[in-house]
C-alpha cells in the first residue's frame, strides 16, 4: 500500500494491487518526518481492465494516474484498489507521495478508539473497520459484546465501542437520531441496559410501551444477570401521579396549559384568582365547580331560590355559598372559567391526581431505571411536572452543599425519552419544552443529563439540539434531516451520502469526547421489546388459534345441519368468546370447508357439515 497523487495536510490517496480497503478502517502512513500519521478510510474504489473507468467522476484524477504509471502499475490490466484517507490530525505540511502505508497494531491506536474500561463505561457495540486489530487487542477488550447479523448472533470481531459516561460532565447530553426501522429504538434499548449495568439513576418516558426489560434473550441470559431487578415500570394514573397540594399556582397553570393548549390571559387570571396555596385537588375542584354553577344560574335566580319557603337549612347554606362565590369571583369571564373547568376534568379523568411520584423518587435513589408509561399527551403533561420536581430536588441539594449547608441527598440522574420532538418541538410551545431547555443548558452543573431520541431532528428545538454533545446518527432518508445533522455534527460529505443506505443497527457516533466521528454497529441487546413479534405472524397465529377452538367445539355436535346453526352458534359464543351471529357462523363454516378442515354436503333440502 502506497500514497499516490497530490496530497494535502488533511487527506491523501492510497493504492494497493493485492488488498481491498475497508471503509472506516485505520491505517498508518510511514512518513517519519510527520511521526507516522494515522488516518481513516472515508472512500474506497476498485478498478480492473474489464470495467470502464470514469476518471473524471471518481477518486482518480490525472495526477493519480500519472503516479500509478510511474510506480509500475499497468492501468489497463492491473486491478487497482484505491482509497481516500483522512488524517485524524492535520499535518503541518503535506504527506510525502510514495510513502508506504500499513495496518496499525492495536496499541498504536488504542487512545483513538478506547477512552475507558468496559467496567466503567457503556459497552454499546463494535467499531467498524477494526477487524484487523483483533489479534493484537488487549485481553480486557475481548469478548465484550455479541453482535446480531442477519438475525444470527456472532462473536465480537472488532474493537468494542465504549462510551465513557464520565465525560458527560464536560460534554453533556446525547442525541439519538434515525428514521423508522433504522435501529434507533434498538440502540436506545442497549444504552438503557448499559445505564442499568452501571447503576446510574435514570427516568425514561416511554410513549410506545416498549421499554420493558423483563423478556430476556435466552442465548444471552448470563449477561442479563447484571440487570436483574434494576428497572421498574410505572404507569401514570395507576402507580404514579401528581400530588396536587404540592403544586404552586405556576405549576397549575403549566399543567392546565398542557391539558388543552396555550392558556389565554383571562384563563391565567382565573387560575391565579381561584388557586390557593396548599389547595388539594378536591378544594380547588369544588371551588371551580361551584363557580361554574353560580355563573350558570346567576345572582337573581339564586336569590329567588333563597326566598323559597320550602328550602331546607342545608340548601339555603349552599345557595349562600354560591352567592358569596359569585360576589367574589363573578367578574371572571364565564368562558374562561369553563375552559379551566374542562381542562381540570380532563386531567382528573386521566388519573393524574390519584397518586404521587414517591415510586419514581425511590427508584432513582436506589440507582434504578424507572420507565414511565402513558398515552402521549398525558406523558407530556406528567413529564413537565416530574422533570421539574426531580430537577429542583437535585438542584436544591447541590446549591445547599455549595453554601456549606446540609441537605437530603438526591442523586444525579439521566432523563431519557423517545419521540423527543413531541416534548420539545422547534418553533412551537409545549409543556415540557421549558424545563428541557433549562436542563440542556444548565443541567451539567447539577449532574442531570439528557438522552433524547427522535426520528425527526429537524423538528427538535434548536437550542436543545445544539447542546447534545454526543450524537448517534442511524439511517436517515429525509434531505432536511440530513442537512440538519450535517450542520449539528462533524459528518463529512462522504458520510452524509451514506446515511440513507446504512443497515439497521449501524450508526455514526459524533462525539466531542472523541473529537471525531466513529462508525459503529450496535451490539445485540440482552432483552427484547414486547413489540418484537411480526404483526403478520401474530395475525396468522391468532386466526389459527381461534379456528382450532371453534373446530373443537363444533366437533362434538357434528354432523351439523342448517337448522342446527342457531343453537350451536350460542355454544360457540359462550365457549370461544366470539360475538358471532348465525350469518357469520355459516360464513366461517364454509371457509373451514374450503380449507378442508371439515366437509360440506349440499342437498336439495339442506346443507350438512361433517368430519373431514
Amino acid at each position: 500500500m502506497q500514497v499516490v497523487g497530490v496530497t494535502t495536510q488533511q487527506e491523501v490517496h492510497i493504492v494497493s494491487r493485492e488488498r481491498k480497503f475497508r471503509i472506516n478502517e485505520i491505517l498508518v502512513i510511514e512518513d517519519p518526518s510527520l511521526n507516522d500519521p494515522k488516518g481513516e478510510v472515508v472512500e474506497t474504489m476498485a478498478y480492473n481492465r474489464l470495467i470502464p473507468m470514469g476518471y473524471d467522476k471518481s477518486l482518480v484524477d490525472h495526477q493519480i494516474l500519472e503516479t500509478l504509471r510511474n510506480i509500475g502499475y499497468d492501468i489497463e490490466s492491473d486491478e487497482i484498489n484505491l482509497a481516500k484517507l483522512r488524517l485524524f490530525e492535520e499535518a503541518p505540511y503535506p504527506v510525502r507521495t510514495g510513502c508506504s502505508v500499513r495496518l496499525p497494531q492495536f496499541a498504536e491506536v488504542r487512545n483513538l478508539l478506547v477512552k475507558t474500561t468496559p467496567q466503567d463505561g457503556m459497552v454499546l457495540g463494535e467499531i467498524r473497520g477494526t477487524e484487523s486489530m483483533v489479534e493484537s487487542m488487549s485481553e480486557d477488550l475481548q469478548d465484550q459484546v455479541m453482535m446480531l447479523e442477519q438475525e444470527e448472533l456472532r462473536s465480537q470481531c472488532g474493537v468494542p465501542f465504549i462510551f465513557d459516561i464520565k465525560t458527560m460532565q464536560q460534554y453533556p447530553h446525547v442525541g439519538v437520531f434515525g428514521g423508522s426501522g433504522s435501529g434507533k429504538s434498538f440502540g436506545l434499548r442497549v444504552m438503557l441496559e448499559e445505564l442499568m449495568k452501571l447503576r446510574i439513576p435514570t427516568i425514561v418516558f416511554d410513549p410506545h410501551f416498549e421499554m420493558d426489560f423483563r423478556d430476556q434473550v435466552p442465548q444471552l441470559k448470563d449477561k442479563c444477570t447484571r440487570l436483574h431487578d434494576r428497572s421498574i415500570i410505572v404507569q401514570i394514573g395507576q402507580n404514579v401521579g401528581i400530588s396536587f397540594s404540592e403544586l404552586s399556582t405556576r405549576d397549575v397553570e403549566q399543567l392546565l396549559g398542557a391539558a388543552g393548549g396555550h392558556l389565554t390571559e383571562s384563563m391565567v387570571n382565573v387560575v391565579q384568582s381561584l388557586h390557593k396555596r396548599r389547595d388539594s385537588y378536591t378544594s380547588f375542584s369544588d371551588r371551580l365547580n361551584n363557580l361554574v354553577q353560580a355563573q350558570d344560574e346567576g345572582s337573581n335566580q339564586l336569590k329567588r331560590k333563597l326566598n323559597d319557603s320550602e328550602l331546607t337549612p342545608l340548601e339555603a347554606e349552599r345557595i349562600k355559598d354560591l352567592l358569596s362565590l359569585l360576589q367574589e369571583y363573578g367578574t371572571l369571564p364565564s368562558a374562561s372559567v369553563r375552559g379551566i373547568h374542562w381542562r381540570l376534568n380532563r386531567l382528573e379523568k386521566a388519573g393524574l391526581f390519584q397518586h404521587d411520584i414517591c415510586a419514581i423518587e425511590q427508584g432513582l435513589e436506589q440507582g434504578k431505571l424507572v420507565v414511565v408509561q402513558g398515552s402521549a399527551w398525558v406523558l407530556q403533561v406528567f413529564a413537565t411536572y416530574v422533570i421539574g420536581a426531580l430537577y429542583r430536588k437535585r438542584r436544591e441539594y447541590k446549591d445547599r452543599k455549595m453554601n456549606g449547608e446540609e441537605g437530603h441527598f438526591f442523586p444525579p440522574f439521566v432523563i431519557v425519552t423517545d419521540e423527543a420532538h413531541n416534548f420539545a418541538p422547534k418553533g412551537v410551545d409545549s409543556p415540557a419544552k421549558h424545563i428541557l431547555k433549562e436542563i440542556a443548558q444548565e443541567g451539567r452543573k447539577y449532574g442531570v443529563f439528557l438522552f433524547l431520541a427522535t426520528q425527526r431532528p429537524t423538528l427538535l428545538d434548536e437550542t436543545i439540539t445544539a447542546q447534545l454533545n454526543s450524537k448517534f446518527v442511524f439511517r436517515t432518508v429525509r434531505g432536511t434531516d440530513i442537512q440538519t445533522l450535517k450542520e449539528e455534527t462533524d459528518l463529512t460529505p462522504e458520510e452524509a451520502k451514506r446515511l440513507p443506505y446504512l443497515r439497521s443497527g449501524d450508526t455514526f457516533v459524533s462525539s466531542a469526547a472523541f473529537g471525531r466521528t466513529i462508525f459503529i454497529r450496535i451490539r445485540a441487546a440482552y432483552t427484547r421489546s414486547p413489540h418484537i413479534s411480526n404483526p403478520f405472524d401474530e395475525l396468522k397465529q391468532i386466526a389459527e388459534e381461534r379456528d382450532e377452538k371453534v373446530i373443537q367445539v363444533i366437533r362434538k355436535h357434528l354432523p351439523l345441519f342448517d337448522t342446527d346453526l342457531l343453537q350451536i352458534v350460542g355454544v360457540v359464543r359462550r365457549e370461544c368468546g366470539l360475538d358471532w351471529d348465525v350469518a357469520r357462523f355459516k360464513q366461517e363454516l364454509d371457509r373451514l370447508a374450503e380449507e378442508g378442515r371439515i366437509t360440506k354436503h349440499e342437498t336439495p333440502f339442506t346443507t350438512r357439515y361433517d368430519q373431514a
